[in-house]
Formats: C-alpha cells, sequence, structure tokens
C-alpha cells in the first residue's frame, strides 16, 4: 500500500522516476521521457496508468 502510494505521488511529480521504478529502464521508460519533452500532463497520464495497472 505505502509503495502505490509513493509511486503515485512520484507520477504526479516526477513521472519518468515513478516509470523507472515500477518498470525499470525499457520502452515504458523511453515513451514517458518522450512525452515529459513534449508536454507535461501525457507523461502523468502515462506513468499514472502504468503504475495503476
Amino acid at each position: 500500500m505505502d509503495n502505490k502510494l509513493l509511486l503515485i505521488i512520484l507520477s504526479i511529480f516526477l513521472p519518468p522516476v515513478a516509470v523507472f521504478l515500477k518498470a525499470g529502464v525499457g520502452k515504458d521508460l523511453i515513451i514517458n521521457i518522450v512525452l515529459c519533452f513534449i508536454f507535461f500532463i501525457p507523461a502523468m497520464i502515462h506513468s499514472l496508468w502504468l503504475c495503476t495497472r
């Protein structure tokens, strides 16, 4: 429970870090970094979706 709450908080403020902690280095992290460079909100949504599924 605490781990999931921490991931959700990280997903809001630092999406790539949350994705890295959840999925490691891979395609999800690359997608999130690209989304973060394009615009912050899609990266946050992607990170929240990934961390809560």
